[in-house]
């Protein structure tokens, strides 16, 4: 087996002594191995990592598998998935040092939170196994977590944009405040609040005015459990929640109901395995960590389509349904 670790320099900015420690363990590690075969790289830019994994598939011997470290947050956990997905002898452990790990969540229901710093040990990862792992497909792209659609994706995403503008302390200060205002004022944005959809999942019709639409593999989203509380990466299914167009002060109690892990009257709630979402302007679209505007957009799960690190012990929840 070849281990690659890619690292985001972006998510240890100020914190180089932190990436520098885990270089030495990494260094430490394979120095004590027999037939070490691993390598370092840095993705230097959005989608870099991608073309590295690419380079590193094409280096290593028939037949051999070549697990991929993601190390980082959540934007190299995207590419990293995005390059893995495309290689059948390709595995994906999630390191994670960015600001929050969605997937990692998971794990929860198996006591994870104990087991987290696991996650950041590299013996550990490197002598764990990988489990069968579902990711959504949208076109060539690939998500491990979900799909937003609506007024959440639209907040979030100005909530992303103030964070650039800035400083730590001062973000955390504003984006209470920026989120509070962006959802009451979005819930009195019909364009927003209460669009025209044009929805088909798995081949049935369920069009309508919706606030939000909600497209899972996992249940977690902006660290914190949503109301599709079961889904599960590996049961071959999509959990889908669609809310319905209410007025303002109704859609702001769904919505934040629904953010706190409760499904709301409503919502409406099917297991799919593809759907197509479309509207006559531009949606707003967040893929895991992505933003993205379209009029159209067609999702499905691929079941099994990564195999994702695990360290010993841990193994995803039993899925209410499974389509296997």
């Amino acid at each position: 087996m070849k281990h690659v670790f890619v690292f985001d320099p972006k998510a240890f900015y100020n914190q180089q002594w932190k990436m520098d420690n885990i270089l030495d363990n990494i260094g430490q590690f394979f120095r004590t191995q027999e037939k070490p075969d691993f390598s370092i790289q840095f993705s230097r830019y959005r989608r870099n990592a991608i073309g590295i994994i690419q380079e590193e598939a094409e280096k290593a011997k028939s037949g051999d598998i070549v697990r991929i470290y993601a190390i980082g947050g959540e934007e190299i956990l995207f590419d990293c998935l995005n390059g893995v997905a495309h290689f059948p002898n390709m595995q994906l452990a999630v390191v994670p040092f960015g600001e929050k790990n969605n997937f990692l969540r998971v794990f929860e229901s198996n006591k994870a939170e104990d087991h987290y710093e696991s996650f950041k040990d590299i013996p550990t990862l490197v002598d764990s196994d990988a489990l069968p792992t579902d990711a959504i497909r949208w076109g060539v792209n690939y998500a491990l977590n979900s799909c937003y659609i609506g007024m959440n994706s639209a907040i979030l995403k100005r909530v992303k944009d103030l964070k650039a503008r800035f400083s730590k302390g001062s973000f955390y200060i504003f984006s209470k405040i920026s989120t509070f205002l962006n959802h009451t004022f979005s819930a009195f944005n019909r364009n927003l609040a209460a669009r025209e959809y044009k929805i088909f999942i798995d081949d049935v019709d369920y069009s309508g005015n919706y606030s939000l639409i909600h497209i899972a593999n996992i249940p977690y989203h902006n660290g914190k459990k949503t109301g599709v509380s079961d889904a599960t990466p590996d049961d071959g299914l999509l959990d889908i929640a669609l809310i319905k167009a209410s007025f303002p002060l109704r859609t702001l109690i769904s919505t934040r109901r629904y953010s706190r892990g409760k499904r709301p009257r409503n919502c409406i709630f099917i297991q799919g395995k593809k759907i197509t979402v479309q509207s006559s302007s531009k949606m707003w679209i967040q893929l895991d960590n992505e933003y993205i505007q379209d009029t159209n957009i067609s999702l499905n799960v691929v079941h099994h389509a990564v195999q994702v690190v695990a360290p010993k012990g841990l193994s995803y929840p039993i899925g209410s349904i499974s389509a296997i």
